[in-house]
């Protein structure tokens, strides 16, 4: 199942009406949410039970995989951060959309992975570690593309990653700004911000 082993499949489905009860959802959040998803599976779960050869983690001591059929390939994030307050465990969803799938999970915030194309063989979730805590790491790490530097923990390069694009978003606002300024001090004084913001990221 998306490239893990055959030992943890199973096969639950969640009915949205219980998710509505569960997070007492008004009328229109339900209508939000049934826009985007027409269906959950849980469809597999990796722990030490089924998959022997792992060690139980400090923090994580099972994570679950839900497959979700979406109805929109242009969901609300909303909706798929509400699913990973479902179950009270780690979780990532492998999110359907015709024959594409793109896998999401929430570790400080919402990290998604690129849409892919879905056959058969494909193996996009590799078990890699010995521990449950270091398989989750790497699971974050390969969905969202994060490089963690030396000396951080996963946690603190998403939240150093976090502010490296507000500032780049920061500059790249401050170059429009520029490049339609007239005045020369003006012009001046917006090249000196966006050098002391380049400086602040390297």
């Amino acid at each position: 199942m998306y490239g893990l082993p055959h030992t943890t499949e199973v096969r639950k489905q969640l009915p949205k009406k219980a998710i509505y009860a569960k997070f007492d959802l008004k009328p229109s959040q339900r209508e939000s949410f049934d826009a985007d998803i027409a269906r959950i599976d849980i469809v597999a779960v990796v722990s030490t039970f089924t998959v022997p050869a792992l060690s139980t983690g400090t923090e994580v001591k099972e994570f679950y995989l839900l497959a979700v059929q979406l109805k929109r390939k242009e969901y609300d994030s909303k909706n798929i951060a509400l699913l990973t307050k479902l179950i009270p465990q780690k979780m990532v969803l492998a999110l359907h959309y015709n024959d594409e799938v793109q896998f999401a999970v929430h570790h400080t915030k919402l990290i998604t992975s690129e849409w892919q194309l879905l056959t058969s063989n494909s193996s996009f979730l590799i078990i890699k570690g010995l521990t449950l805590d270091t398989v989750w790491e790497n699971i974050v790490t390969h969905i969202g593309q994060i490089e963690v530097t030396e000396g951080n923990t996963l946690t603190e390069q998403i939240t150093a990653n976090d502010q490296r694009a507000k500032v780049l978003a920061q500059i790249a606002t401050l170059e429009r700004k520029m490049a339609n300024e007239k005045q020369p001090r003006r012009k001046r004084e917006l090249f000196e911000q966006i050098k002391r913001l380049r400086l602040s990221i390297k």
